[in-house]
């Protein structure tokens, strides 16, 4: 009776559109975000997750949930998932979640299975935010996050082509915080840690398997992702004790990306120090 109470009392946030939703990171998200008053659209490859996912949603938050089935993959399901985020003005937050995690070296990788992690991490999650972002800029309203890694920042640490895809969510999202600013609209990038999900185990490594000290709940993960929204956070690291590392990192980052601009080499490849 206590959770109906709080449903039942729940402001209407508008729709949540969740990739990945089936299981892990964003199923969590869905769930948190039912609890806080969000309608939900659910997007991923296996339907009878989502569905009963759904079912469990609807029955204990009393939201409206669809499921939107689609492999990311192909161009004609994404392309359905980009029509839903232009065209439907009830989104007003869109977690962009769905992708694939590789654990070995270049030198065992098979390089179809590097062109898969390309096509969802990069191209996919390309072409929704371009589907997005125009439509929530046009209405001067809407939420993005991002969900990027910490191997975004620290390639050297699993795979190359995984790390680099990290990296490039990392950079959009900080692009689009810049070209945005301003318009209504929030971008948040998300770079988590080792989290308890069925990615590693996809990848060839269950979790179970690594230092449990490093290894973060699915739960734990979502609720600081979303605490560091609700604090007005751009890039929030859930494992990442001290955030002032980070706020000194990006300060460097920012400072030497003033010293880029020079029509002259530098003095150590032969150049004559600029005057």
């Amino acid at each position: 009776m206590k959770e109906e109470k709080h449903m039942t009392h729940l402001t209407k946030q508008g729709t949540a559109l969740i990739t990945g939703a089936s299981g892990g990171i964003g199923a969590v998200y869905a769930r948190r975000l039912a609890e806080r008053g969000y309608d939900l659209i659910l997007v991923a490859r296996n339907e009878a997750k989502l569905a009963a996912l759904a079912a469990e949603l609807r029955s204990e938050t009393g939201r409206h949930v669809a499921v939107l089935p689609a492999d990311l993959r192909d161009r004609a399901q994404l392309a359905k998932v980009e029509s839903t985020l232009r065209d439907d003005p009830d989104i007003t937050l869109f977690v962009n979640n769905a992708g694939a995690v590789s654990i070995t070296p270049l030198l065992s990788s098979d390089i179809r299975k590097m062109e898969e992690i390309i096509d969802l991490n990069v191209t996919a999650f390309t072409r929704l935010i371009y589907a997005v972002v125009p439509a929530f800029a046009s209405r001067g309203a809407g939420t993005i996050v991002n969900i990027a890694s910490v191997v975004g920042v620290s390639p050297e640490t699993l795979n190359g082509v995984y790390g680099a895809s990290k990296a490039y969510v990392i950079a959009l999202s900080q692009s689009l915080q810049h070209e945005l600013a301003g318009k209504g609209v929030r971008v948040q990038a998300v770079l988590p840690g080792a989290t308890a999900t069925d990615a590693w185990e996809n990848a060839g490594l269950h979790y179970s398997k690594l230092p449990a000290g490093i290894v973060m709940s699915t739960q734990d993960m979502v609720d600081a992702a979303l605490a560091g929204l609700e604090q007005g956070e751009l890039v929030t690291i859930p494992p990442l004790q001290d955030g002032a590392e980070w706020t000194a990192f990006e300060a460097a980052r920012r400072t030497l990306s003033q010293h880029f601009g020079n029509s002259r080499p530098a003095a150590r490849y032969g150049g004559n120090p600029a005057t």
